[in-house]
């Protein structure tokens, strides 16, 4: 079989760290391998969607590898991969092999696979016993090196990752397909054969899935639940990128637009949490309990929407303001500029999204198990057919509701602009909670706040 390592003829320097997968920009390097691989991609044509992995080596002793014939200037070289199958092979020559081949006819797995789908004697209680032995035995033959030359198998990875009881009680096991994803291929691959990853990156060539949302050429973060157990063993022993999560964000602070002796509104800034993170205390939460001393936010925004949020200051005004919420008599309207222009002016989305267990903090579209999410839209302004401005009312309050129903295909297929998880890049999330209206939790009265636009169509950005 042909070398999977391709050279790359460029004066482009490496950096200086290799890449953090779970949250990253691409680099030069990465971007003109995954020019070529496309190339690659486009002359065999797949019929479904993929993502798709490249991965810039140099040899362990610091020089550059040039497969193949000796030339006068070394080149780096990089490594392609697709995650799981590409039009049902695992063989391509261009790309890696998988860690490990399930596929091979005559091994045992598929030799084993069909005995138990061919045995009819047996009771299903013994035959669904047979299948996960199967699959145990699958797993533990996935066996990861990181850059240190240690070897763990898959399951080994998984408990060892998860060692929280109760996350382990929850997935005692990793599900179907892991370690087949395009990061572990590519730098299996790399350590088995001495080779030193420089950087990395992962792109979706083809139409998207029904239930998540994936553009066409865009450049996304290995999924968290599968691979993240797995890259957090391959990559000790390599100089890798900060988690920007471990770096902390500014200590931005809200802006009070009326407050009394039970409530607050305030005006909370892109980028400044809701409520405290895993890594990051700092939040409307702790800055209002600094400020008022036993109040806390009655709902929460997105990390990176803007907007008003309402405060309680008193138990009994959080659980009256509460009650509104959960009754859907509090009135919301959201303003966001969309990527396209929808194809009718006003409309209402009805789609029923659930949390991706695999790929938190991503949401899915599910009609069997999903919760009913309701959105109204309007457009209220578009420019030259690329980018339009929308108000939105959201009827329901579903995690991630209006990012998802402007960017799912049988929403809007219009994702929000700089929506890094279901649309691309910008310089912020072009999304604000503009308006609030309610009945005050102590005097009755009905209460309406409305913010100035912080964006608009004429923005740099925008056009």
């Amino acid at each position: 079989m042909p070398s999977p390592l391709h050279p790359l003829t460029t004066d482009i320097v490496p950096p200086e760290r290799f890449t953090y997968p779970f949250c990253y920009e691409p680099h030069p390097l990465c971007l003109l391998a995954a020019e070529e691989v496309k190339q690659e991609i486009a002359r065999i044509n797949p019929t479904e969607g993929k993502m798709f992995g490249v991965l810039v080596v140099k040899q362990g002793d610091g020089s550059f590898v040039t497969p193949g014939d000796v030339t006068k200037e070394p080149s780096p070289c990089y490594m392609a991969a697709y995650s799981g199958l590409l039009e049902g092979r695992n063989d391509w020559p261009y790309f890696v092999p998988p860690v490990f081949d399930a596929q091979d006819p005559n091994g045992y797995f598929k030799t084993k696979e069909r005995e138990i789908s061919l045995t009819t004697h047996l009771s299903p209680l013994t035959s669904k016993k047979m299948s996960q032995d199967l699959q145990l035995w699958l797993f533990h033959q996935y066996q990861f090196l990181n850059a240190k030359g240690e070897t763990k198998d898959l399951v080994e990875v998984w408990q060892d990752y998860h060692c929280s009881p109760r996350i382990r009680r929850r997935y005692p096991l990793p599900p179907g397909g892991t370690g087949d994803c395009c990061a572990p291929k590519l730098l299996q691959y790399a350590y088995q054969h001495g080779l030193k990853p420089l950087c990395m990156a992962e792109f979706w060539w083809g139409p998207s899935p029904k239930s998540e949302i994936r553009h066409h050429g865009e450049f996304y973060p290995a999924c968290r639940g599968k691979c993240k157990p797995i890259l957090t063993w391959m990559l000790q022993g390599l100089d890798v990128d900060p988690s920007p999560d471990a770096e902390g964000f500014p200590h931005l602070v809200p802006e009070v637009v009326y407050e009394d002796e039970t409530i607050a509104v305030i005006n909370k800034p892109s980028g400044l949490l809701s409520i405290p993170g895993r890594t990051e205390d700092h939040s409307v939460a702790t800055w209002a309990q600094q400020r008022w001393p036993g109040s806390q936010p009655v709902h929460r925004l997105d990390m990176w929407t803007s907007g008003i949020i309402l405060i309680a200051k008193t138990n009994e005004a959080y659980h009256h303001l509460q009650k509104q919420f959960t009754e859907h008599t509090v009135k919301k309207k959201y303003l966001a500029i969309v990527e396209g222009v929808p194809a009718k002016e006003h409309g209402i989305i009805d789609l029923p999204l659930l949390s991706d267990p695999m790929n938190r903090p991503r949401q899915i579209v599910d009609f069997e198990h999903g919760k009913r999410a309701i959105t109204e839209y309007r457009v209220l302004a578009s420019a030259q057919g690329v980018s339009a401005l929308l108000a939105l009312w959201p009827h329901t309050g579903r995690t991630h509701q209006l990012r998802m129903h402007c960017a799912h295909e049988q929403g809007l297929g219009c994702p929000i602009l700089g929506d890094e998880l279901y649309g691309r890049k910008a310089d912020r999330l072009y999304l604000q909670a503009q308006a609030i209206g309610f009945v005050h939790p102590t005097t009755g009265r009905k209460m309406h706040f409305e913010l100035p636009a912080e964006f608009s169509l004429n923005d740099p950005f925008v056009v």
